[in-house]
């Protein structure tokens, strides 16, 4: 993949690929054709010996065979030659198998005693290779040949995992036999290749020193006991501790570099039980008092205003479990905290290259207008200049509108990038998005050390206005699409010009090679991708853009770990890819870990956080108490991803420990108990295999010598790769061996036989708008189609197969984005969430009825279905907030006279609320300002975007009318947070308006009617004004956005509510509040005079 390969368009279906160079680019150089014997299994280059000679892998009829192909064949094939059918002997430099003779004219003391063994990450790579012939008919001998492969035999893996150790002579380390105890058992101390060969240990020779073999060496004896002591004194320490990490503080014992790398990347810190168990307590106590509060209000009616009480009732029991939903998935919260230093020791080693695994990251934008270029640049500026192996970052840009605008500004950006990304580096500053650094209110001379820096950071702020400068000039340029559409600068028309019918598009911005700082160091990968687009395809929205960049990325670089941004978020932590890795580099926790989520932090919101745009409640309430049962739920944005647990694959199981029994019985006694149920899970085991045959365990390189005595890997049996069918996998995939063949590796790296070329065109074919058909993509496979909040959706699914996800806060937020901290727009976010909400309620996904029998724990499944189900509360709580105002109008109330014990359960029950709210406000951190915000904007969202997402749902889903609420900005002031105040009209307006003046009506008619009838009517009145002041002190914020910084409050929102208000009102039963009401019979004037 090079930088140099010019824009490559194309569509896979019309056999179409066009390459389009820049003026100043020429063409690539052609590779060296290869010369020699072609293998007839695989189609590479035979190669040649260690002497110079061509490779002969047959003596009889000298087929020609690859070594690779050669080696294969004796370890899984047939053994024998696929023309004479001979079997192989063994050459000079190969292993040993089982069945060769023994020979006596061969002098290889070095190989002969090895049994042949291969390496899983070099099986899955062989495979992969082996998948990948037959199906490509570019790059091998066409234009373009590939370059050839080189596979190194795998040696005898010795008790320091390959590792050099500075103290032990290579000659005296020693051999781990693969089939060591007694009883015939079988272990398995290292990952070794095939666990079915064991390893032969070679004779010794008399005359030889035992160290020679590495048996009894004195280097060694002093390594253990040193281990040992070490191993002691940890323990020690330990306990002195109480049981607690002492090195969590910091103040630990200086021990030494092994010991630290050896320890957990991460931990596990539970609420401290001061501040939970009494947050439990009142929890059960609350639930307690619900019970006696109901069993009061349904036993206790209210005969002359029974519709009231009825419909009261229906929604308390809505609420109530609505409640549970919400509050028992945070029964167990935990925080977590991450260790980079040890990160840094185990995988970033002095003078070795660094182990730290691949990522690809991803950025999606649609509309160049509606998201500013600028924005984009910053979030890829920021990833660019990420403190992360630049050798193993790669930035995805997907363009789905495929503007030309969007193309032009990444041309910008990269070139920007050269000189801002060793800034970055050099001074260690953060954030590393331009525009947010530069507008730092901070004193930047603050411990700043380098005089250079005062200087260099002047001359960087004037590159970057002149790169915005460039940057607003094309999108004032773009405002006026030329009438013949876009054209490039060497003429060619842009691909894009037609938005919904275009070839795929992939561009190389920096790549291997051209991707180089000022410095001249190398900068991360940038490639932009537009994906096919064509007339009666259905694209899927932003869930179809992403599958296209999980596949692109799979052919170009297939890093293991994928991180997913918005355009408007950008990386705030230099180091979040670093603190997402302790999780998914850990040896012990990484396994089973499907993504780790970060919160949402936000900037450019006002401090009042009117709306709460911060959602802090959520983030910092919920997900801890999510990441205590299977983790957090996947919030679209700022998440590390494990690229094999979007593929559908099923987490690893852990193995349980082989069951005691007990052996006083007769042995024909164990057999019959025990026979039906072995024959079951042998039954299920296969059931398993043909059902999850792509299910792997990963298992990272063990970064000590010692580490592997303790922890014992066992390596996946090729046996089981090979079953996996070929059709199958392309079924679910698609018809890209290419991308098939990438699954296969789950450790990342690209095809080693697969040139530049080739692997372009491969990434225009999986992006081709018909890549997707009857295929698992949508289904099973990468993000879930069927509802517009996909996220939900996708994360679901991974905790289905049993993943379980983690739920990282930093101490420096990781990233940060942009809110729309306007009513209307917030309103119609609220709206999409809560619509996808509804969508997988009403499909076959919704977590009531989807999923048992998985790896779903129970929790997790009711946080799930309070994540569906939460716009149908809407429903209720309109209709009571509507009963204040009905009670106010009429006189009624929905609760008869209360007596000392109904008293005391409705006082019990507010209590509980309040007593709630402060304990989890105080184990959370949360302030109570945030916390009543959330509670208002809860009614505030529930009322409106909530009931029309209902209403939409309803009619997209079930009458197929797909309804839309616009919405269209109206103006608003040039100070700052200007757009708070901004108004834009949307019906969303339309319930709440109503809901404040119907009880505003009904307070004034309420107070005047108590007025009038004197000293006892103020008693039952209290109850339904308080009643009322909730619901308009919920609605306050409302109130206060509707009406503007200067009461601009459009007519026609005026118009609507009171019209609606009146036809309420005249509902109302006939009231005249001033005048007295009397219980008297009523006197007619008879006409007489008494008198």
């Amino acid at each position: 993949m090079e930088a140099s390969a010019g824009l490559v368009a194309g569509s896979h279906n019309r056999n179409e690929l066009v390459v389009i160079r820049r003026e100043n680019e020429s063409a690539p150089k052609p590779l060296q054709q290869l010369s020699g014997q072609i293998c007839q299994i695989c189609g590479d280059d035979v190669g040649l010996t260690g002497d110079g000679d061509l490779f002969v892998a047959c003596n009889e009829c000298a087929f020609p065979i690859c070594r690779t192909c050669y080696e294969y064949e004796r370890q899984e094939g047939s053994q024998v030659c696929p023309q004479c059918k001979t079997r192989f002997k063994r050459l000079k430099g190969c292993a040993r198998v089982e069945g060769d003779d023994e020979e006596d004219d061969i002098d290889d003391i070095e190989n002969e005693f090895i049994y042949m063994g291969r390496d899983r990450q070099d099986m899955h790579q062989y495979l992969a290779e082996a998948m990948l012939q037959g199906h490509m008919s570019y790059g091998r001998a066409g234009d373009m040949d590939m370059p050839q492969v080189v596979h190194t035999m795998p040696q005898v893996p010795l008790l320091t995992n390959g590792q050099m150790v500075d103290d032990i002579p290579p000659e005296q380390h020693a051999l781990v036999p693969a089939f060591m105890g007694g009883g015939g058992k079988r272990i398995h101390p290292l990952p070794f290749s095939d666990p079915s060969l064991p390893v032969q240990t070679r004779s010794m020779d008399p005359s030889k020193d035992l160290a020679a073999y590495g048996y009894g060496s004195v280097a060694w004896k002093e390594r253990m006991e040193s281990w040992k002591q070490k191993q002691e004194k940890l323990q020690v320490m330990k306990n002195d501790n109480g049981g607690k990490d002492w090195d969590n503080d910091g103040d630990g014992p200086d021990l030494p570099l092994m010991d630290e790398g050896r320890q957990p990347l991460s931990r596990k810190m539970p609420i401290p039980s001061s501040r939970i168990n009494p947050y439990r307590m009142i929890i059960i106590i609350r639930l307690v008092v619900v019970g006696f509060f109901f069993h009061y209000r349904v036993m206790h009616p209210v005969n002359d205003a029974y519709p009231l009480w009825l419909v009261s009732v229906i929604c308390e029991i809505w609420f109530a479990v609505s409640w549970i939903l919400d509050q028992f998935p945070k029964w167990l919260p935990i925080e977590r905290e991450t260790y980079l230093d040890r990160l840094s020791l185990r995988y970033e080693k002095e003078g070795q290259p660094s182990q730290l695994s691949p990522i690809d990251l991803f950025v999606s934008t649609v509309d160049p207008l509606k998201e500013p270029p600028l924005v984009t640049a910053n979030t890829v500026l920021s990833i660019l200049a990420v403190d992360y192996p630049v050798d193993k970052v790669s930035c995805y840009v997907s363009d789905d509108g495929a503007a030309m605008l969007t193309f032009e500004a990444l041309s910008e950006t990269s070139e920007f990038a050269r000189k801002w990304v060793p800034f970055c580096k050099k001074f260690n500053i953060e954030p590393r998005a331009p525009e947010f650094y530069f507008a730092q209110k901070i004193d930047y001379l603050k411990d700043k050390i380098v005089p250079s820096f005062v200087k260099e950071r002047r001359a960087m702020k004037r590159e970057y206005e002149e790169f915005k400068v460039r940057i607003n000039a094309l999108v004032a340029k773009a405002q006026k699409v030329p009438e013949e559409g876009w054209t490039m600068q060497d003429g060619t028309p842009w691909p894009g010009n037609n938005v919904r019918d275009h070839p795929g598009m992939i561009q190389v911005f920096l790549g291997q090679s051209g991707g180089v700082d000022t410095d001249g160091n190398e900068l991360p990968r940038l490639v932009y991708v537009s994906r096919e687009k064509r007339p009666g395809f259905n694209h899927h929205k932003k869930a179809g853009a992403m599958n296209s960049l999980v596949r692109v990325s799979a052919v170009l670089t297939n890093a293991p770990y994928m991180l997913n941004l918005d355009c408007d978020h950008y990386i705030n932590n230099s180091k979040a890819i670093r603190e997402g890795m302790c999780f998914m580099m850990d040896p012990l926790l990484g396994k089973k870990v499907c993504y780790v989520q970060f919160p949402q932090r936000f900037d450019g919101i006002d401090r009042h956080d009117r709306y709460a745009n911060r959602n802090t409640v959520f983030f910092d309430i919920n997900m801890k108490g999510l990441d205590g049962i299977q983790g957090p739920i996947y919030v679209g944005t700022g998440c590390v991803f494990r690229r094999q647990a979007l593929y559908g694959f099923d987490a690893p199981k852990t193995k349980k420990p082989p069951t005691r029994t007990c052996n006083c019985l007769p042995k024909w006694c164990c057999c019959s108990c025990f026979s039906g149920r072995k024959k079951k899970k042998t039954t299920k085991s296969k059931t398993e295999k043909k059902k999850r045959s792509f299910r792997r365990v990963e298992s990272g390189p063990p970064a000590l010598a010692l580490e592997g005595i303790e922890e014992g890997i066992e390596g996946i049996e090729s046996e089981k790769i090979s079953m996996v069918s070929e059709q199958k996998l392309e079924k679910k995939f698609g018809q890209s061996p290419v991308f098939v063949a990438s699954t296969l590796l789950e450790d990342g790296g690209t095809l080693k036989s697969a040139s530049p070329a080739s692997l372009l065109k491969e990434a225009i074919h999986v992006i081709s708008c018909g890549y997707e058909d009857k295929t698992d993509w949508g289904k099973e496979v990468g993000w879930i189609y069927g509802s517009v909040t996909e996220d939900i959706l996708t994360g679901f699914k991974m905790h289905c197969h049993g993943w379980r996800s983690i739920y990282c806060i930093p101490p420096r937020a990781a990233f940060k984005g942009s809110a729309p901290i306007n009513l209307s727009d917030r309103l119609h976010q609220v709206l999409r969430w809560a619509l996808g909400s509804v969508e997988i309620f009403l499909s076959r996904h919704c977590p009531l009825w989807y999923g048992y029998g998985g790896g779903l724990k129970w929790l997790e499944r009711l946080s799930y279905i309070n994540a569906t189900i939460y716009p149908w509360t809407s429903l209720p709580l309109l209709a009571y907030c509507t009963l204040p105002a009905v009670c106010l109008l009429t006189g009624k109330f929905i609760t008869p006279e209360l007596s000392n014990v109904a008293s005391l359960w409705f006082i019990s029950l507010f209590i509980c609320i309040f007593a709630t709210g402060i304990l989890e406000m105080r184990w959370s951190g949360v302030g109570i300002d945030e916390w009543w915000r959330n509670e208002q904007f809860w009614v505030i969202g529930g009322v409106s975007s909530h009931f029309f997402a209902v209403i939409q749902g309803l009619l997209k889903v079930l009458a197929g009318v797909d309804t839309n609420f616009t919405v269209t900005s109206k103006g608003g002031d040039d100070a700052e947070f200007a757009e708070l105040y901004a108004f834009k009209w949307t019906t969303l307006l339309i319930p709440p308006t109503t809901l404040l003046i119907i009880n505003l009506i009904g307070v004034v008619a309420g107070i005047s009617n108590a007025i009038n009838n004197g000293y006892e009517s103020w008693g039952p009145l209290f109850g339904k004004l308080f009643f009322a002041f909730w619901v308009i002190v919920h609605l306050y914020p409302f109130l206060k956005g509707l009406l503007g910084r200067q009461n601009r409050t459009p007519t026609i929102i005026i118009v609507w509510s009171i019209l609606l208000a009146s036809i309420f009102s005249l509902l109302w039963v006939r009231i005249d509040p001033f005048l007295a009401k009397s219980d008297g019979p009523v006197l007619e004037e008879c006409g007489l005079d008494c008198n």
